[in-house]
């Protein structure tokens, strides 16, 4: 068989195991494996199992990745999610639309501080859809709000996706975080514009909650302050080159453990549950990581990151038409898989093909996390919705495909103008260089 039929039944195989119920990353595992077993030899496939796994997990800079992970965990525990939304509903609850705006606004916040879609999604909706519902929005767009906003968590910085992507691609992860500010402003920028759109279309669907006088609005400003402090200390200190990525998650973990400890929201049980969370989180990814190392291995052993470099030759198609191309590809894959595998299954394939065609790195990054994003709330797999249905049980899954294409449409607007005008990603890396 040729690369294009191995390739063909490698992606066929780990699509029937997923559908099987097997989660992706010992799907990704056992067809890597499998495959350069039946196609190189069982000593590769042996080798690769016991040497691979280890020169992963013992690498320095994947250390980061429990640090932020539990600062997450650590604010999560802080109940900041509960206080970046009073915050939020005070400025702009009182408009049309404001508390789905508000939500968009706490999402964006929130995810700067946790770093994960999911945790954002999750512990949102728990917060912003019984407001929404008690104010009388329709459970389809206060769902698909939540939704939406929860995307940012893996493009504002901290983010895991982009620490993985840095450490595959041996790019700049502090260049990384600070390239998703603009882009993650923008996203925030253009979800709002989705929100005020439907309020204006079907205004029963996202009615106004009373205004805040200022006395609270500043109650609340002050409630969010140290934690706040604490992200622009972790975004300026990467910048001015104080302390390295991974310092910067051990620094982050430190404060909102201290912050917690201060607001006296963490027990000892609550401490050892945070670690534990920690703990399960981080090995679930890795064993994501391990199995999209394996397959992609077992991707190049076979040349298929050259057979597509010579098809694009062939093709003789441009670097914008590649560039559409592998738009196209994430999101047919994002109908199916989730940001995390997306990223570590494609990128040792595009990664060298982009970067052949003179796209920056840091460019690149970007551009795949913000097309994963959108992976994450467009139907029938759409992460983010399914986490929120798991949250608000009574909730009805069609009503929030329906309430999500506002959303989904801003998002390819968003993919645009990053394709069209890249400055407005490489702006901020520059400034710092």
């Amino acid at each position: 068989m040729g690369v294009w039929e191995i390739a063909a039944l490698s992606f066929g195989g780990i699509f029937i195991l997923m559908m099987g119920g097997l989660p992706i990353a010992l799907a990704m595992l056992l067809v890597g494996l499998g495959g350069i077993w039946l196609n190189i030899s069982e000593r590769t496939a042996m080798g690769m199992i016991g040497q691979l796994p280890i020169n992963a997990t013992m690498s320095y800079e994947l250390s980061v990745l429990p640090m932020f992970i539990l600062m997450g965990v650590f604010v999560t525990r802080a109940r900041m999610s509960e206080d970046l939304y009073r915050l939020c509903h005070g400025f702009v609850g009182h408009m049309r639309g404001g508390l789905a705006a508000a939500t968009i606004l706490a999402c964006g916040g929130f995810s700067a501080l946790s770093g994960s879609s999911l945790a954002t999604a999750a512990t949102m909706a728990k917060v912003a859809v019984p407001e929404m519902r008690r104010y009388g929005y329709s459970d389809g767009f206060a769902a698909s709000s939540v939704a939406a906003g929860g995307t940012l968590g893996i493009l504002i910085p901290p983010s895991v996706i982009l620490v993985l992507y840095g450490i595959a691609t041996g790019t700049d992860i502090g260049a990384l975080f600070l390239a998703g500010i603009l882009p993650g402003l923008l996203a925030i920028a253009l979800y709002l514009a989705a929100v005020r759109v439907v309020a204006q279309i079907n205004p029963a669907s996202a009615p106004a909650a009373p205004r805040v006088d200022w006395a609270t609005r500043l109650r609340y400003i002050r409630s969010v302050g140290p934690i706040l402090l604490l992200f622009l200390g972790i975004i300026l200190g990467l910048y001015q080159g104080v302390f390295t990525p991974t310092e910067a998650g051990g620094v982050g973990a430190t404060g909102a453990l201290a912050f917690a400890l201060w607001r006296r929201t963490l027990s000892w049980q609550g401490f050892v549950g945070s670690l534990l969370e920690t703990v399960q989180t981080t090995a679930s990814l890795f064993l994501v990581l391990i199995g999209a190392l394996v397959f992609s291995n077992f991707m190049n052993l076979i040349g298929l990151p050259g057979a597509i470099s010579d098809l694009i030759t062939t093709l003789d198609l441009g670097p914008m038409a590649v560039i559409f191309v592998i738009l196209g590809i994430y999101l047919v894959l994002g109908m199916f898989m989730e940001s995390l595998s997306m990223i570590l299954l494609t990128i040792p394939i595009f990664f060298p093909i982009v970067t052949h065609l003179g796209f920056d790195a840091i460019w690149f990054g970007i551009f795949a996390v913000m097309v994963t994003e959108l992976s994450l709330i467009t139907p029938p797999v759409g992460l983010n919705l399914f986490v929120i249905k798991s949250v608000i049980e009574d909730l009805s899954i069609s009503a929030v495909y329906r309430s999500i294409v506002p959303f989904v449409i801003a998002d390819l607007i968003r993919i645009v103008i990053i394709i069209a005008f890249p400055w407005l990603v490489m702006v901020v890396p520059l400034m710092a260089r």
